[in-house]
């Protein structure tokens, strides 16, 4: 009987298994040998990249409270436009630069295109804290989506160069976990140095204190964090040869290098991946609404700034602890569609309260806990889903650069639907992110309902699911 569960990671692995070859000898792998192998690879692999993320999101997302430390009043002239420009100016060149981003991780080598990404991102953020005029805020903003559009995609395709598809998922969630403990501490540094007296405005400060220890991060990255499996001076011979046959059961061993230009054709022609990064990009809106302007909104409750960035810390701590164990069931359970769905449907629900209940300040707060799961759970899931579904690295990289680039589009709205003037209702904002929310639910059981019919109907037209390794 097909097991429906997997069968949303086997729609394009059945294709992958006649690009790939034969069936190998032995498909056996010692379990205490993989074991001991998995530890020695997460040990640096895991620490370094949860690093970069961490430092990327405090580097991406402290606009907001550097906005509540005088930022919109010092540079931008206390004009909403100008500081929603601000932000969007990070997602024009993160668009435009995700899918060649992604591309030349490929084409060269993932660990040293994700180390050049952190470096001009961590420059251009400590730029930030010397910004006099408007357009250089811009500028510095505008190479930090470059910096980023090199390193965020590259990652999920680093680590399918280097664990099993159901290895992947809880991985990513550690990954994007570092991202949402960015917002708690975000909150916790911005609190701390508001309280700094000095003569230098505590945004610049917010901005140097974020930025410098990135630049040094990017050197350890290029540095330590290990290349490709076929090579890396990280692993003895027995611990190669086990890793590429551990690859090889799930055929993401690929000895060829460069660029299969057939495989980024298949990519942008497919429209399942236009689907899908439809499907990010509602996740994008509420992420980018969150990271934007979280500080704001729980600053409409009742709080001071200070206390707002400190109450911000909260959801983001909740959010972390939902995301690692909703990735680690669906890789378990093979599944995850369904759980994105799932985390979609609670994020509707805050959005739901903070649109309907307007005086009970409790009721809102927890509505942010929602929210901030919404902007935040889905990502590995998804990522995880486009990852385990391309049967080749270079259509893997052009489809996850596609979620960067058609995903972040509605990233740039969220700039645009929270003005002053409409607080503390925001009915605009809140309204646009439920609606898409909604429609994110639609797409993601529509597609686990179409992979679950499409692998039925493959496996009653091929005889059975095909054996690992194939």
């Amino acid at each position: 009987m097909l097991d429906e569960k997997n069968s949303e990671d086997r729609l394009e692995t059945a294709e992958s298994s006649k690009e790939h070859g034969s069936q190998p000898e032995d498909n056996t792998v010692d379990a205490h040998l993989e074991r001991r192998l998995l530890l020695k690879l997460d040990v640096v692999i895991m620490p370094l990249t949860a690093l970069l993320y961490l430092s990327a999101y405090l580097d991406r997302g402290n606009i907001g409270n550097a906005r509540l430390q005088g930022l919109q009043e010092t540079i931008l002239d206390d004009d909403d436009t100008k500081y929603s420009t601000v932000l969007t100016a990070f997602f024009i060149t993160y668009i435009i630069f995700s899918i060649p981003g992604t591309l030349f991780a490929r084409a060269w080598i993932p660990s040293r295109s994700i180390a050049l990404g952190a470096l001009i991102w961590s420059i251009a953020v400590s730029g930030m804290a010397g910004a006099m005029t408007y357009p250089s805020i811009i500028v510095c903003r505008l190479f930090i989506g470059i910096g980023e559009a090199l390193f965020g995609q590259a990652v999920a395709l680093y680590y399918s160069i280097w664990y099993r598809k159901d290895e992947v998922a809880k991985r990513l969630g550690f990954f994007i976990g570092a991202g949402v403990l960015s917002g708690a501490f975000g909150g916790l540094i911005a609190y701390g140095v508001s309280h700094i007296t000095s003569g230098i405005a505590t945004w610049r400060i917010l901005f140097m204190i974020e930025g410098l220890p990135s630049f040094l991060l990017a050197v350890l990255v290029f540095i330590f964090l290990p290349s490709l499996p076929s090579k890396s001076r990280y692993l003895n011979e027995t611990e190669r040869a086990l890793e590429l046959k551990r690859l090889n059961l799930d055929s993401l061993n690929e000895t060829t290098k460069g660029i299969d230009w057939q495989g980024v054709k298949r990519a942008l022609t497919d429209p399942k991946a236009w689907i899908i990064s439809i499907l990010y990009s509602c996740m994008n809106l509420t992420l980018g609404s969150v990271s934007g302007f979280l500080p704001t909104i729980i600053k409409s409750l009742g709080y001071s700034n200070a206390d707002a960035q400190l109450y911000s810390v909260p959801p983001y701590a909740v959010a972390l602890v939902f995301m690692t164990g909703v990735a680690a069931i669906s890789d378990r359970q093979k599944s995850r569609g369904l759980f994105v769905a799932l985390v979609f449907a609670i994020s509707s629900v805050g959005w739901i309260i903070l649109l309907t209940v307007v005086g009970n300040q409790r009721a809102r707060y927890f509505a942010t806990f929602c929210v901030v799961i919404g902007g935040y759970a889905a990502i590995p899931l998804i990522v995880a889903w486009v990852s385990n579904n391309c049967p080749s690295q270079s259509q893997r990289a052009t489809n996850l650069g596609m979620l960067n680039s058609i995903g972040q589009c509605l990233s740039i709205l969220a700039a645009f639907i929270f003005p002053t003037p409409e607080g503390p209702t925001w009915r605009k904002g809140f309204g646009v992110n439920l609606a898409f929310n909604l429609l994110a639910i639609i797409i993601a059981l529509s597609l686990t309902a179409y992979f679950r019919m499409e692998n039925k109907r493959r496996d009653q037209r091929e005889g059975g699911r095909p054996p690992a390794g194939t």
